[in-house]
């Protein structure tokens, strides 16, 4: 099974600034809303697109080892804006969010079933955080967040951080974040903003 690991935080905390030490040809490089990049690189093998039929395509036949999809929640926002004025009566006002939780599902699972064991996605989401201080995913529709819960299908989940100074992922979280991994994983509950040195260790962790 490929391995999806999930990278999130807020707008500006080093998301895909962490992708800069990849050389152009190392990564499969989904541009979801085909957003530059904030650092001087074109990555070799890049794909923009909304559709995840395309992207699982991209997916299965991707030359490396190694995929990020930057930003994965505009997949959502895409197929919501492109639907929630469409007119609707009775359940089917419902659908929206039905395909929405459906698809999420369907590509992480694709991820975990249809990719070689050896090949890493990282799919890179922003957090939102509600009265109480607790911090998750930004989703769209309670359906992904009550039925599915996307940080419990993956063992690895990063919080980008920053306080404008220096940035950095945390690797464990506590009662009010999500951030997990292996505990003998990493050395320490904050690295380096650096997701090839990340991918070098997962692939290190679980002999890939």
């Amino acid at each position: 099974m490929g391995e999806a690991v999930l990278i999130y935080g807020k707008s500006g905390s080093g998301k895909s600034r962490s992708m800069k030490e990849f050389a152009e040809d190392e990564i499969f490089f989904v541009n979801v809303i085909d957003k530059r990049p904030p650092f001087k690189k074109k990555f070799k093998y890049e794909m923009a697109t909304t559709s995840y039929e395309t992207i699982k395509a991209g997916l299965k036949k991707m030359p490396t080892d190694i995929a990020v999809i930057d930003d994965a929640g505009y997949l959502q926002t895409s197929e919501f804006m492109g639907g929630h004025s469409a007119p609707k009566k009775g359940a089917s006002s419902f659908d929206l969010f039905n395909s929405v939780a459906d698809n999420v599902w369907n590509l992480i699972m694709f991820i975990k079933q249809e990719i070689p064991k050896n090949k890493r996605v990282y799919i890179m989401m922003h957090e939102i955080s509600n009265d109480f201080g607790e911090v998750k995913v930004r989703t769209i529709g309670k359906l992904i967040d009550e039925k599915v819960c996307l940080e419990g299908m993956v063992t690895i989940c990063l919080r980008c951080m920053t306080d404008g100074k220096r940035h950095w992922f945390k690797t464990q979280g506590g009662v009010n974040d999500i951030a997990k991994s292996p505990e003998d994983m990493f050395d320490s509950e904050e690295i380096e903003n650096d997701l090839k040195a990340v991918d070098e260790k997962v692939a290190s962790f679980y002999g890939l």
